[in-house]
């Protein structure tokens, strides 16, 4: 079911619950109506103007070093398209964490985060520090300074982001290099981080002709339906996700049309577009 719908549903159900109360109360009752009726034209412009979203992973590895523990402190991801317009900041989705890097080789990488932002480029991926950095050596536990101005690590990651499409970013954090000691015996963190941005899945998108044959349309790979889509009220659909191979798209319409099936491959990072589909009737 669409945003729009889930909606309208939503709208009508609070009228139903709070008719006794609008009754009894009639200042209530142009308060309720006049919230409702914002609540509901808000909902029907809403599914045209959302943009396209990329869904992207950020991981965390590390190479050994010559330490016993090295224990980063990661307070926050914020994503920037440019340095004056910051979106998609993730205190709400990601939970602050401190990671033991020296643990996450040979493959045993870490998840930081899974979220959907808006397609296009992205200039800056920012890692924000807390303070509970330590580091274990010779059996000891000290205090992990981090650097003047080395608070937030800054990532470029050189891509244009699809839609649809999944991206996994891997931090290749560089514990050896990222720790010095002061002529005081202090441990200062200066992080060195390399990265890698892979795309992960493709998609597949096209249109729908007529839009009214509303059609579930199905990706399936042999015997494995991977993906499941409808397409919106323009009649454009886009699968997304899926991993690379030879596909069947299959498209399933209301009983006034007849199904069609389509074959696309589908390579990695890249949106295969199907074009206009005709659903012939029935």
């Amino acid at each position: 079911m669409c945003v729009r719908q889930s909606q309208t549903i939503l709208c009508v159900y609070l009228v139903r619950f709070i008719k006794p109360s609008l009754m009894k109360n009639p200042f209530l009752n142009y308060l309720t109506v006049i919230s409702l009726l914002l609540f509901c034209a808000s909902c029907d412009s809403g599914d045209s103007s959302d943009p396209e979203f990329a869904k992207v992973e950020i991981w965390l590895t590390d190479a050994p070093a010559d330490f016993q523990e090295v224990n980063i402190d990661i307070h926050n991801i914020l994503f920037m398209r440019n340095i004056d317009d910051q979106f998609g900041m993730t205190s709400r989705e990601f939970e602050e964490k401190v990671y033991d890097v020296l643990k996450l080789t040979n493959g045993a990488d870490a998840l930081l985060l899974t979220i959907d932002i808006p397609t296009g480029k992205i200039s800056e991926i920012r890692l924000e520090l807390g303070n509970n950095n330590t580091l274990k050596a010779h059996d000891q536990v000290y205090d992990l300074s981090v650097a003047s101005g080395q608070g937030i690590i800054r990532i470029q990651p050189n891509e244009t982001f699809e839609a649809g499409v999944t991206y996994k970013i891997l931090l290749d954090f560089d514990a050896a290099r990222s720790i010095v000691q002061s002529a005081n015996g202090r441990y200062i963190l200066k992080p060195v981080i390399r990265t890698i941005t892979e795309a992960q899945t493709g998609a597949v998108k096209g249109i729908i002709e007529p839009k009214e044959a509303t059609p579930v349309i199905y990706a399936i790979n042999g015997e494995d339906t991977v993906g499941t889509t409808y397409c919106d009220a323009t009649g454009h659909f886009l699968l997304r996700g899926i991993p690379a191979g030879s596909y069947k798209i299959s498209f399933a319409p209301n009983s006034d049309y007849l199904p069609v099936d389509k074959s696309v491959i589908i390579e990695t990072g890249v949106v295969a577009d199907v074009g206009a589909v005709e659903i012939p009737e029935n």
